[in-house]
């Protein structure tokens, strides 16, 4: 049985502390109209408009919550506002028959990130510096987002679809960073996750569906979106890679960092990977410190 759900306690420790309760300052608000098209925004007090971090969650895609975003508490110390989303989940998607069903996760993610910059004015919040951040599916989606063509309408009659769907920067915790199935394999032999997102029963009937469903698969895979144009990210991984080698819970391998680092260092993004909790390569005390350099620089 794959697990989808990250331990509270990991994420805890990632976020540099314990998870606060804080009240946000705007809840459930809609960016769509189905019941899972809210966020929450916490707005942090400052002066000038504040940077703010975007915050999806993880859950495979399948389950989980907006509530308490990753860096809540040190985010607002240091004057950076957080948005939290929700987005329709796969059973949502398949309700709908959208087909593939991760298109309405990914969708979402965009479409929500468009309506906080549409409220940038309201908000006080400086839309040039959005960083994202999420944990498995949730990072994968940020990754989605900071690596994707802009896909701001500018002729839209709506103003929300004129905004920009970009990120300055992405922190991801065991982000998964490709949907191809092959890819996925060839990196941990024991992989079992990823067909869920095409509405498809097994790996195998992934595998051999992959050659028609390869126009989606690049659509999808930060891999395959990955470009000279797209800026700095930090993903952490609490393991070692070992690529092309079996791992024990294979959708948070590092295997998915090590198979994605060539690629970034090929086309020359930004980018840091921290294995196993290994900070002497970094030039942050914490993981934060990423996010605060990115997101506070003029």
């Amino acid at each position: 049985m794959v697990s989808f759900r990250l331990p509270l306690l990991f994420l805890c420790l990632l976020a540099g502390g314990n998870v606060q309760a804080q009240t946000s300052t705007h809840a459930n608000v809609p960016y769509g109209t189905h019941e899972r098209q809210v966020l929450d925004f916490y707005q942090a007090k400052a002066e000038k408009p504040t940077p703010l971090l975007f915050f999806v969650h993880g859950g495979g895609w399948m389950s989980g919550d907006k509530a308490n975003p990753d860096f809540l508490g040190k985010c607002l110390e240091n004057s950076i506002s957080v948005a939290s989303i929700n987005y329709r989940l796969i059973a949502d998607a398949t309700a709908a028959k959208i087909d593939p069903p991760v298109k309405a996760c990914l969708d979402d993610a965009a479409r929500a990130l468009q309506c906080v910059r549409s409220k940038a004015a309201e908000w006080h919040i400086d839309k040039e510096r959005i960083g994202g951040c999420g944990g498995s599916a949730g990072g994968f989606t940020a990754l989605w987002l900071a690596f994707h063509p802009d896909m701001a309408d500018a002729k839209s009659a709506d103003p929300i679809s004129r905004e920009s769907t970009r990120l300055s920067c992405v922190l991801a915790f065991v982000p998964q960073t490709t949907l191809d199935p092959k890819q996925m394999q060839a990196w941990i032999p024991n992989n079992q996750y990823g067909n869920h997102a095409f509405a498809l029963g097994s790996m195998q009937e992934f595998l051999d569906k992959r050659e028609a469903l390869l126009p989606w698969i690049e659509r999808f895979s930060p891999y395959a979106l990955a470009s000279a144009d797209d800026p700095p990210v930090l993903l952490f991984y609490d393991n070692p890679p070992n690529l092309g080698q079996p791992y024990k819970d294979p959708p948070h391998s590092a295997n998915f960092g090590a198979g994605i680092a060539e690629k970034l260092k090929a086309v020359g993004i930004e980018h840091v990977i921290n294995y196993n909790n290994d900070y002497a390569h970094m030039r942050w005390p914490g993981l934060f410190g990423f996010l605060l350099e990115k997101l506070k620089a003029k």
